[in-house]
């Protein structure tokens, strides 16, 4: 795989998995448990889907592609399922609030540590964009942390929430998979490791915030290609993701 077509793999890993976080975000308005909730995970999924649209951008400019809204919306939307390279935590369907709140707190500790890797990447707008996304992150993280803290103080909400944890906790590995094309952006500078390296320190991460080693039960440090294989809650999502497109094959993202 040449360099170039490697970083553009690279990147669009990471695009798909901000917009599908974002989508899923968007999901949870109107239905969250209270309104400043709502509130709270409208913002958050609003900065997701700005990381994706700057990230897809990166994209086009590798391929000389102008950013227009109808190139953006293309690769964000028009790809065929099996050309997304997001991973199956984005693509998870929650079953109800603490699954969705779980997973933020672990895609959002993982997304701090991946955009890390990029923050002093060889290409400036890449970093530009990794400086951003950071400062934002800080507040994702801040808002997980609060609800967590107090959810896990108490016994009935702990054991939601440590059930939500099982459930969600066998897709973490998936999430740390590295794309085929990683090896290129490394060697050009564009990321300073692998995302595999990020693994163990998110296994940390969510054995400390938890503090319960039942609820997660073992683990191995195996990854099986889950960024190039969709599971089966991927084209519902996408179905979801597309329903304005279908109706309106004008409208912009």
């Amino acid at each position: 795989m040449s360099e170039p077509h490697g970083v553009r793999e690279y990147l669009l890993a990471f695009a798909d998995d901000e917009h599908l976080m974002g989508q899923q975000h968007t999901e949870w308005i109107g239905v969250a448990p209270f309104l400043e909730e709502d509130l709270a995970v409208s913002s958050i999924g609003q900065d997701e889907l700005g990381h994706a649209a700057l990230l897809y951008e990166l994209v086009l400019d590798l391929e000389g592609v102008e950013a227009t809204d109808p190139a953006l919306d293309v690769l964000a939307f028009g790809r065929p399922s099996d050309d997304y390279r997001c991973c199956h935590l984005v693509e998870y369907t929650t079953h109800d609030w603490a699954e969705a709140l779980v997973r933020h707190w672990i895609y959002d500790t993982f997304e701090a540590m991946r955009w890390q890797l990029v923050a002093g990447s060889s290409l400036p707008k890449l970093a530009s964009v990794a400086r951003k996304a950071l400062q934002e992150e800080a507040f994702h993280r801040r808002h997980a942390d609060a609800l967590l803290d107090k959810l896990l103080d108490a016994p009935e909400a702990r054991e939601r929430i440590l059930e939500a944890l099982g459930a969600v906790y066998p897709l973490v590995e998936g999430l740390c998979e590295p794309v085929e094309g990683e090896a290129g952006a490394m060697s050009t500078g564009v990321a300073a490791a692998s995302t595999a390296d990020l693994l163990e320190p998110l296994h940390q991460a969510i054995e400390a915030r938890f503090d319960s080693s039942d609820s997660i039960g073992s683990r191995t440090a195996s990854l099986q290609n889950r960024r190039t294989k969709r599971s089966a809650d991927f084209d519902p999502l996408l179905r979801r993701m597309r329903e304005v497109l279908d109706y309106d094959p004008g409208a912009v993202w």
